[in-house]
């Protein structure tokens, strides 16, 4: 069993309350995976003073030194994939399999952002007077907080992490409570790799002491959150109150239409996967598909075929699809919608029950029947749960899949480009897939959603850049 304390400064150290949280196993709940240090409101001060004082000379280094030290941790997390992966699915579920991937998909991140440090970062500009120098540069904020969420306790802070740190700002990193132990294995790996003490702070604890903490510190110049949309709407106001930049990315409620021109197998194979992988708990995990009715019963039975097959159980497993939902609270939240549905009228055509009676375990569910009002058709589960809906033309199924406050991911499965094409042209997301599953976008590309998805900023890529830096414009005349 772990110990995971609070990296501050440069020093693993415990919270001033000196009080732990126990992380259970959610496929064995009572087994602990490890014992968290609970932050006061005084360690993420500290944490922050830390991130501080780093700056500057973080800063001041060559961008290309910073992107050494990146490269370093990436073949640092590369080493340890199977060590933290492991911790990984018996702190919050995920297969070993997804675990491993995603930590390698943290070192290949880390890559790609130490070769930005070398990368050019603003624009040459024609003077009116053909005299001078204008130019523009991209400038660090100076101390970033990073929230992260539990679903993916490596990738989403190292996405957030990398260009925070290769563009030359200081980090205060607070993970989700219930992923903290496999945070402080990236964090410790970061270190061992070289990160100057100071420049990556890590603290654990609840958001409404230590995410309150970080916000209201006078030398915070931004945040990054990934989470609920109502902490994210919460942590809008006190970043706007204090004129700080922030970031959200929240919930999503993706839809797939699937035409009668589609490959109905492969598009099977791939809502499956995209709505039942991780156990669903992805934001872009696909979560209502819109089929043409008159594929509709042919397409339904694919889908049962498949979801019948799918074997869960402990992550640790090797022929385990998917694991358990994260947490116990997580399984009713999830249980609790699956009734909601049923009381509304939707059709049950499979699962719809806890898998067994000890893990946080819930069935593959598919519903059918399912209308626009309906809360299935219209709330994130963030679980495995599918509602199929019919329409009559692609225009009607546009509208169907809008109908949401969401607009992160969409698909559509289709063989005529005039299908995908007007697709593409009225879907309201800000990741759009032809024949593709809704889950998931290349690390060197934007990530971000429309409406109450996400902020106005897009993470990940070169896009990232316009976040973590501030435009600085230069004239010089000699």
């Amino acid at each position: 069993m772990m110990h995971t304390r609070n990296y501050i400064g440069g020093i693993w150290c415990e919270s001033e309350s000196g009080e732990w949280s126990a992380n259970e196993n959610p496929a064995r709940p009572g087994e602990t995976v490890g014992l968290v240090a609970r932050s006061t409101e005084a360690d993420v001060r500290r944490a922050v003073d830390a991130a501080a004082e780093a700056w500057a000379a973080w800063r001041d280094l060559p961008g290309a030194k910073r992107g050494e030290v990146l490269a370093a941790a990436a073949r640092v997390l590369e080493e340890r994939a199977d060590v933290i992966a492991e911790t990984m699915t018996r702190e919050m579920g995920k297969t070993f399999a997804e675990a491993r991937g995603e930590v390698l998909r943290g070192s290949a991140i880390l890559k790609f952002y130490g070769g930005e440090g070398e990368r050019a970062n603003g624009d040459h500009i024609p003077p009116a007077d053909g005299k001078s120098l204008l130019y523009t540069r991209r400038i660090p904020l100076g101390v970033v907080g990073l929230i992260t969420p539990w679903n993916f306790p490596v990738a989403i802070p190292v996405w957030k992490l990398a260009p925070a740190l290769v563009y030359g700002n200081t980090v205060v990193l607070k993970p989700a409570g219930n992923a903290s132990v496999t945070a402080g294995l990236l964090v410790e790996a970061l270190a061992d790799a070289g990160v100057p003490a100071g420049v990556l702070n890590l603290v654990h604890g609840s958001g409404s002491v230590a995410g309150s903490a970080m916000l209201e510190h006078p030398r915070l110049a931004a945040v990054s959150f990934t989470g609920s949309n109502a902490v994210g709407k919460e942590i809008a106001v006190k970043a706007s109150s204090r004129g700080i930049k922030y970031q959200l990315e929240m919930g999503g409620k993706n839809a797939v239409i699937v035409m009668e021109d589609a490959d109905l197998d492969r598009a099977a194979d791939l809502v499956v996967s995209g709505s039942m992988k991780s156990t669903g708990q992805k934001c872009t995990a696909t979560s209502k598909v819109i089929v043409m009715r008159t594929v509709a019963g042919v397409f339904t039975e694919k889908l049962l075929e498949r979801l019948r097959k799918i074997r869960v159980g402990d992550g640790m497993d090797p022929d385990t699809y998917f694991g358990p939902l994260a947490t116990r609270s997580a399984q009713v939240s999830v249980l609790t919608h699956i009734r909601k549905a049923q009381e509304e009228g939707a059709s049950l055509l499979l699962g719809g029950c806890a898998a067994n009676a000890d893990g946080c375990f819930v069935e593959p569910t598919l519903f059918a029947g399912v209308t626009p009002a309906m809360s299935i058709a219209r709330e994130e589960i963030f679980g495995p749960v599918l509602a199929v809906m019919e329409a009559e033309s692609l225009g009607e199924a546009i509208s169907m899949a809008n109908d949401t406050d969401f607009g992160l991911s969409a698909a559509i499965f289709t063989s005529s480009l005039t299908s995908a094409m007007t697709f593409i042209s009225r879907i309201e997301a800000g990741m759009v897939k032809v024949n593709a599953e809704t889950a998931g976008v290349e690390y060197q590309a934007p990530f971000g959603g429309l409406k109450q998805s996400s902020s106005n900023s897009r993470e990940q890529g070169r896009a990232a850049m316009e976040f973590f830096t501030n435009t600085q414009t230069i004239s010089l005349s000699i």
